[in-house]
């Protein structure tokens, strides 16, 4: 909506950066199994930063859409990270301190803030197919630096770079399917959806309702 009440929508869509990740386990202990793993993982500037769009007056024609509703950082982004698991017969609970570390800037002359996640959950074992789960997730991202000339912020508050910082808390609840035998054991599918607790934004940004996660797994 603009300062004279006129509303206009904007979108984008298409194919994020590309991540890689591993796992490598520091420690293991049987009875409980409590295991603590390494992350390492990167994350490819497969996705655009050059999505466009009609804004309110449609006569300009489209330009470059705010930040956050670009597709992509633009920057290699490293993804190190800590990872506790402890499982029993029938429970599973485990945390995860996840970071992502941007590389530099973008041919656009900005670089994302570096964004830090923490996570706890819990799941309970149903069948030897089916599980469900609740999960917290804390994120806490901070402001960009450098600025994509092209976005004025004197024009939309939004594309101040200094206002793009922000914190959230999530809660989350989930079900997980599994083939335990057969010739696709070890396939996954988890289904999870919540919505924020708790939100602060440094600025005007696109602020959270509600979350959907849909996730397929194969470990062989």
């Amino acid at each position: 909506v603009t300062r004279d009440g006129f509303r206009f929508t904007e979108t984008s869509e298409g194919l994020g950066d590309l991540q890689l990740r591993g796992l490598y386990t520091v420690y293991a202990r049987e009875g409980f199994r409590h295991r603590f793993l390494l992350n390492a993982g990167i994350s490819i500037p497969t996705g655009s930063i050059d999505e466009k769009d009609f804004g309110p007056d449609r006569s300009l024609g489209r330009a470059r859409l705010e930040y956050p509703m670009q597709l992509g950082s633009g920057t290699v982004d490293l993804l190190p990270g800590l990872t506790y698991l402890g499982q029993t017969e029938t429970w599973a609970w485990g945390a995860e301190f996840i970071p992502t570390v941007r590389l530099g800037r973008n041919h656009l002359d900005y670089r994302l803030g570096n964004r830090y996640r923490l996570s706890a959950w819990v799941g309970w074992k149903l069948t030897e197919w089916m599980s469900i789960s609740g999960r917290l997730d804390g994120q806490l991202w901070e402001n960009i630096s450098g600025a994509d000339r092209s976005l004025d912020p004197m024009d939309e508050p939004t594309k101040d770079t200094k206002v793009q910082g922000g914190r959230r808390l999530d809660a989350l609840l989930g079900v997980n399917f599994y083939v335990p035998q057969g010739i696709l054991k070890g396939a996954r599918l988890a289904i999870e959806a919540g919505a924020p607790l708790y939100q602060s934004l440094n600025g005007p940004q696109l602020q959270t309702d509600w979350l959907v996660h849909v996730g397929a797994q194969w470990t062989f």
